[in-house]
Order: structure tokens, then C-alpha cells, then sequence
């Protein structure tokens, strides 16, 4: 069975730009926004602990989670095409 790679490539970047953006807005209703730079900030330049850079945050999530789902589907394609297919029995 293969992947739809535009398919997985396309959930995974939604899920993850979203789920950052989600996160964010959560830490800025508990604690306020701080504009501290963060661990994920130091990977994604912009990204800090505010309204802006929850947008900041979906936008690089989004490519990053695009990338990766692409990636990873490309990936298992491969794998699944070489190694598990019929004819290499």
C-alpha cells in the first residue's frame, strides 16, 4: 500500500502549524504573553511567546510539518516498493 505524499505532506503540515499556533495561545491564556524566546524559537527565528508569534509559529510549523509529512511519505514509498513488494520474494 502506498501514500498519498501531497495527501500526508499537506495533514502534517496543517496538524503541525496548527497544533503550534494552539499551543502557543494556550501558554499566552495560563501566563500571558511574554515575548520570551523559547527552545522552538531558537529553531524558528521570529517565534516567541505572543500573538504575533503564534502566526509566526503556523506559518513555520506549516512548511516544516510539509516537509517532513512529504519526507516521511516519499520515504515509506520507497521502502515499501523495494522491500515489501511481490516480486522481491
Amino acid at each position: 500500500m502506498k501514500l498519498n505524499t501531497k495527501a500526508l505532506a499537506l495533514a502534517s503540515g496543517i496538524l503541525w502549524g496548527v497544533g503550534l499556533f494552539i499551543c502557543t495561545w494556550w501558554l499566552i491564556i495560563l501566563e500571558g504573553a511574554t515575548g520570551d524566546i523559547t527552545l522552538i524559537g531558537r529553531f524558528y527565528p521570529g517565534y516567541c511567546i505572543s500573538p504575533v508569534g503564534s502566526v509566526i509559529g503556523l506559518a513555520y510549523g506549516f512548511v516544516d510539518g510539509l516537509i517532513c509529512g512529504g519526507i516521511f511519505a516519499g520515504l515509506y514509498n520507497c521502502l515499501a516498493e523495494k522491500c515489501f513488494s511481490p516480486a522481491s520474494e
